[in-house]
Formats: structure tokens, sequence, C-alpha cells
């Protein structure tokens, strides 16, 4: 109960308070912090995917804006030979303003992208985008198979049926790319799974599919019972190390995280920086009330 009061109290305190729980959980508010943050990963022999902070914007130059802001990020990273990838929101790029304008920037930073040898990773966002996310991964995947990928959310009662839709543009020459999520939207029990243990049946039963279809699976957790079932997973089906890949968020069981790579498995590891910290981080302490013993700590303990 404490814990959940703090998530909720917390949005409403001082930037300055909550950056004590949120400089845990991102890389900074510029590229150079980003930058550091990803060669100190680089160097324990982690991958990066890059996230800029910011969604859902109110006009088209704010678009317009994120979409110059990608283009420096990828310029630098790729010219500091960064090992990692892109990740994006297309309500970053007006997705729910005009949807025609969103494809076009999200083209063009897809496109640069590919010129740079790199990848984007679309990622997926509430209900009322899953649709025109998914439309807009079809459309550019067509024109750049090897560049981009789209994130699936476990919880959600229409994921498998997505997975059966989008198998039918897979390819063994350029296998389709997803990063499988639990999911973290507050949706409707109408169309998302509430149980613990149900969303976890799901997420395996999704990777399962994946696997069998042979898929590229990001295996998007932090959840030790879902590593240990997707290793057995990935022993059962002999998957071959090109073709998964472990994610987790900066900052999060970074216990967990190192004994997969001591193990082995490529990690990448989901870097989020930008001036926009403060609703990302109030969002995730929502998601997980327990981080609040966290803040308590660093306010109590660490000073």
């Amino acid at each position: 109960m404490l814990n959940k009061l703090i998530a909720n109290i917390l949005p409403l305190m001082p930037k300055k308070l909550v950056w004590v729980f949120s400089k845990r959980y991102i890389a900074g508010e510029t590229i150079d912090e980003a930058l550091l943050a990803s060669k100190l990963l680089n160097e324990k022999k982690i991958e990066v995917t890059i996230d800029i902070l910011g969604e859902f914007i109110k006009t088209l130059e704010e678009a317009r804006e994120n979409k110059n802001q990608y283009f420096d990020v990828i310029k630098r990273f790729t010219s500091e030979k960064i090992t990692g990838s892109f990740s994006l929101k297309p309500t970053m790029f007006g997705l729910l303003i005009d949807k025609e304008a969103c494809y076009n920037y999200i083209r063009e930073i897809v496109a640069l992208a590919a010129q740079k040898n790199s990848f984007i990773r679309i990622d997926m966002e509430d209900s009322s985008c899953v649709d025109m996310e998914i439309e807009i991964f079809k459309k550019l995947r067509a024109e750049f198979p090897k560049n981009v990928g789209l994130v699936l959310q476990s919880y959600l009662r229409r994921t498998m049926s997505d997975l059966e839709y989008l198998n039918a543009i897979n390819s063994e020459i350029f296998p389709i790319n997803f990063r499988l999520c639990k999911g973290i939207y507050v949706e409707p029990e109408k169309i998302a799974y509430k149980g613990y243990q149900e969303v976890r049946d799901k997420f395996l039963c999704h990777l399962d599919y994946m696997f069998r279809n042979k898929m590229y699976a990001a295996i998007a957790t932090h959840d030790k019972y879902l590593v240990d079932n997707a290793l057995l997973m990935i022993e059962k089906f002999k998957i071959p190390k090109n073709m998964y890949e472990f994610q987790m968020l900066y900052g999060v069981t970074p216990d967990l995280r190192q004994s997969i790579v001591d193990r082995g498995h490529k990690m990448r590891v989901y870097v989020p920086f930008g001036k926009q910290w403060f609703n990302y981080s109030t969002r995730r302490l929502k998601e997980n009330p327990k981080m609040a013993s966290e803040i308590i700590k660093a306010l109590f303990v660490r000073g």
C-alpha cells in the first residue's frame, strides 16, 4: 500500500525529487550522456537500443523536431561505432494527428538507419495505436526488410492473431523481427489479459509460435520465470544464436541481466534519454510500484 501511495503521489512532486528515482533508469537528458551509458554497456558485451523520450505530441512541428533529433542520434552513434540500434514511438511523430505525415517521418528515419547499416524498432503503444503501427511496420518492412522491427505485447488478447497475420510476410532470407514483452499500458479486460500467471503463459505461448515459425525473437523481460522458460525453449528447438536475443530496460535487474550474458546469450539494453524523462519516470513507477522502495532508500539511506 505504501509503494502504491508513493507511486500515485510522485508525479505531483518536484522534478528534482523525481530525478532521485529516475537517474537509475534513464541515461540522462543529452546525447553525450546516452553515448557514455551505451559505451559502458558495450564494454560489458551488451548491445543497446537507443530511445529518445517523448510521445503523444500535440503538433506536427514537434514531429519534425523529433525526426531531426533521431537523425542527429543515428549519425552520432553510428559514427562512434556504438554496438546497437534504435527504438521509436510513432505517436512521437504525429500518429494520432496525421498518419501519412507520421509514416513519412518514420520512413526517413528508417532509410537513414538502412544507409548506416543499422536497425529501427517500432515500439508498440496503447490499443488505440496497434492497427496503425502494424500497418506502418508492414509497409516499411516491404522496403527495408533488414532494417525494421516491431514490438508485440503478450497481454493483449489479439496478439496471437497478429502473429499469424504477420507470419504471412515472414521469410527465411529476412526473418521478421519482433520484440516480445508483457505489455505496460492500462487496458480493459475485454482486450487484455489481467492475471499475472495468465500473462506469463501467453508470453511463452507467443514465444513458442515465434520459434516454431522461424521469426527473430527479442525476448524482453525481467521475469526470471520467463527467462528460464525461454532458455529451455531455445534448447528444445535448438534455436541458433543469430535468431534471438534478450532485452532489458536500463537500470533494471542488472544481476539477472549479467547472468544471461555470462551464459553466452546476446543481451540488448533499452537506453532511454532526453528532456521528456519526467513522464517516462512517473509512468514506470505506476507500472511497478515496488520501485518506490528504491526512492525511500535513495532519500534516507544514500542521501
